[in-house]
């Protein structure tokens, strides 16, 4: 059997490629020509011996050798920039103070710390769960020195927009959701307390289309209502990031939502070295 050795900025190119949804994107964002990024898709395509990509409309699509790959690729990287950060950071040390929404602390906050903490021990980490408006003042009062957390259309200073994300309606995995549609009775709402922009999302946006609703449940926290969600009590509206097995979507039937971005907000303009070290590994893990 022949030995491989996969070209690691090809794989980046590729996996850049792929996330950002553009390979044209992805050149731009890796500061690359197009050309060079098709260079490197044949290359990896000559390396794997089979093609990685097919035609699909207009665009392009995985093969299944492809979608091998990709997750070979993401980790492959992962591992990389992991070495990277910890050979060029040995020498960090202090402490950073970080701010997550509960949408996050399930499966994005435990690769998040555990890849800071393989490559800089020397550096303390004090991480905070919190809700939109907590975080915020936070933020703003720099009590926090990063923050993820959902934008709803504010264009703050310090802040980088990792993504916009629909909003859905999430219900129990059985079709109770189309049936209290169906049934004429105010449709059940499971929200965190007000204040809560989603929680506004789903009442403002029956009430335009002339649909009655009652809230159902309240909860303090965001686990409190994924509970209430799946023990078929009512419907909740969040972005699909974070949602627990075992749910789904609901949106057949129902009006559509808006958007929300993703946000990661800095409390100074231009962050320490720890700060910034720890902001390259979140803006990477929520790409990936």
């Amino acid at each position: 059997m022949r030995r491989v050795t996969f070209d690691l900025d090809a794989l980046r190119s590729f996996s850049e490629g792929m996330d950002s949804g553009s390979f044209a994107r992805a050149a731009q964002r890796l500061n690359r020509s197009t050309s060079a990024v098709s260079a490197h898709l044949r290359k990896l395509e000559e390396q794997a011996g089979t093609p990685i990509l097919r035609k699909e409309g207009r665009g392009l699509a995985l093969t299944e050798a492809g979608e091998v790959l990709l997750s070979y690729a993401r980790r492959m990287l992962a591992l990389n920039d992991e070495a990277a950060m910890a050979v060029g950071g040995k020498d960090l040390a202090g402490a950073v103070r970080l701010g997550f929404q509960e949408d996050f602390s399930a499966h994005l906050l435990p690769g998040v710390l555990g890849a800071f903490g393989r490559s800089h021990p020397g550096v303390r980490i004090e991480a905070r769960i919190g809700r939109n408006a907590e975080l915020l003042a936070q933020i703003q009062a720099a009590e926090l020195d990063l923050a993820l957390m959902w934008s709803h259309g504010d264009r703050a200073t310090h802040m980088e927009l990792l993504g916009e994300h629909p909003l859905h309606w999430i219900g129990p995995a059985d079709d109770s959701a189309a049936a209290w549609l169906r049934s004429g009775e105010p449709v059940p709402l499971v929200a965190v307390h007000a204040p809560c922009h989603m929680r506004s999302y789903a009442t403002d946006t029956l009430d335009r289309h002339g649909i009655p609703w009652r809230i159902a449940v309240t909860s303090p926290s965001l686990g409190g209502v994924w509970a209430a969600v799946s023990a078929g009590l009512g419907l909740a509206v969040r972005p699909v990031f974070g949602m627990p097995a075992g749910l789904r979507t609901c949106d057949e039937g129902y009006p559509a939502l808006p958007t929300v971005n993703l946000a990661l907000r800095r409390a100074e303009a231009e962050p320490g070295p720890v700060c910034e070290r720890l902001r390259e590994i979140i803006r990477r893990s929520v790409a990936r």
